[in-house]
């Protein structure tokens, strides 16, 4: 039997005509785009792509930039001076007001140590005052009297001049008369008891005139030792009041020296800060220079940066700065500025310097440190502490 002809049995399709199973299956192709729109699209893209590349070599420029002008470092550390309080008059401790922790104001009392002894100083200080300025007094009422002594002298002078002179003429008269009556003796107009009373007043006259002498010596003596002591004693106060005198001022300086004693039985805080290291117990006995605590100012810490060695080529005095704490994270941000740069680095001060001289060497960067002052505005809005971590960004554009 015969298989049927498939073609001659198969519908016939025309040339031309679409196939229906290919019109059902196949959707129609689009249009073709007109050639000026694929061009512009090409264009945009291409500006995309431009604008793009040039943004991105912009913002590597810029960031190259201010890496170049910025040094940064995370191994830095808040700082402070802080300040010892140390007494300065020794002496039992009465009382204690404060603890470590707590904060304190300039001028608050500290610690009080027991003031009895040094009352006791200075009211004897000041009886010695008194005792010296009465001793000055003395010395003017001295120079009074001794100015009359001087003046009773010159009185005792005149007199013995007086009586010099005097005896100078009874000398000379007794002189004359004897040389008159040894003349006449000769001729024995005159008695040998004439001639004896004129020897024994020619003597008696010599020796009055002597004694007048003598006398006149000794006044002049005495005269000059009032003199003498007058010059003594107003050399103790000669150009001077009674205030102005040495000796009182010497006296006046122990009075005020036991009132600062006095004084310093009160310890109080020289700065506002928080105390730290406290050691003093009530009861404890003190010596002058002795630590009892510390004071952290915390107005004014600032902040230690430790940069690399190659870091600070152009690192300046006066350099701005921006830093971050750990503890406010960058939600806070400080100001700074560049106020130091370390005189060596902390291998060099270290308690025991390395000696790289010996041994095997294997280099190791060192790092020196930059101290950071900050905004005193911002510090009080925001408080940081003594040890506490930063972060610093110094901006070293400008030289």
């Amino acid at each position: 039997m015969a298989e049927p002809n498939t073609l001659r049995n198969s519908p016939v399709i025309p040339t031309g005509a679409p196939s229906p199973a290919a019109d059902a299956s196949v959707p129609p192709a689009a249009p073709a785009p007109p050639p000026g729109i694929a061009a512009a699209k090409r264009k945009r893209l291409f500006s995309i792509m431009a604008v793009s590349v040039l943004a991105l070599g912009a913002i590597s420029v810029l960031w190259l930039w201010i890496t170049s002008n910025q040094i940064t470092t995370d191994n830095a550390y808040v700082d402070a001076d802080l300040v010892q309080i140390t007494p300065l008059f020794g002496g039992p401790v009465a009382a204690t007001y404060v603890s470590n922790t707590a904060l304190v104001k300039k001028g608050q009392l500290l610690v009080l140590l027991d003031a009895a002894d040094a009352k006791i100083a200075l009211a004897q200080a000041r009886a010695d005052l008194g005792q010296v300025e009465r001793k000055v007094r003395g010395y003017f009422a001295t120079d009074v009297a001794l100015g009359g002594q001087v003046n009773s002298r010159e009185a005792d002078i005149a007199s013995a001049n007086a009586k010099l002179a005097s005896a100078k003429a009874d000398f000379e008269r007794a002189r004359v008369d004897l040389e008159r009556r040894q003349a006449l003796a000769a001729s024995g107009a005159v008695s040998g008891d004439e001639i004896t009373q004129a020897q024994n007043a020619f003597a008696t006259a010599q020796a009055g005139l002597q004694s007048a002498a003598a006398a006149r010596e000794q006044t002049l003596a005495q005269r000059a030792a009032a003199i003498g002591q007058r010059s003594v004693n107003k050399a103790l106060f000669e150009g001077a009041s009674v205030g102005d005198n040495p000796e009182v001022l010497a006296a006046r300086a122990k009075v005020e020296q036991a009132e600062l004693n006095l004084s310093r039985t009160r310890i109080v805080a020289p700065v506002d800060g928080v105390i730290a290291k406290n050691a003093v117990q009530v009861g404890q006995q003190v010596e002058p220079g002795e630590l009892l605590m510390s004071i952290v100012p915390l107005k004014a810490v600032y902040v230690s940066a430790n940069y690399k060695e190659a870091q600070l080529r152009k690192v300046r005095i006066g350099q701005l700065a921006l830093l971050t704490s750990d503890l406010y994270g960058g939600s806070v941000t400080y100001h700074g500025k560049v106020v130091g740069l370390g005189g060596g680095t902390g291998a060099a001060f270290a308690l025991i310097p390395a000696q790289n001289a010996t041994g095997n060497w294997i280099k190791v960067v060192q790092r020196l440190p930059v101290r950071i002052a900050l905004d005193p505005q911002e510090l009080e809005a925001h408080p940081l502490r003594v040890g506490l971590s930063m972060n610093a960004d110094i901006d070293v554009s400008k030289h």
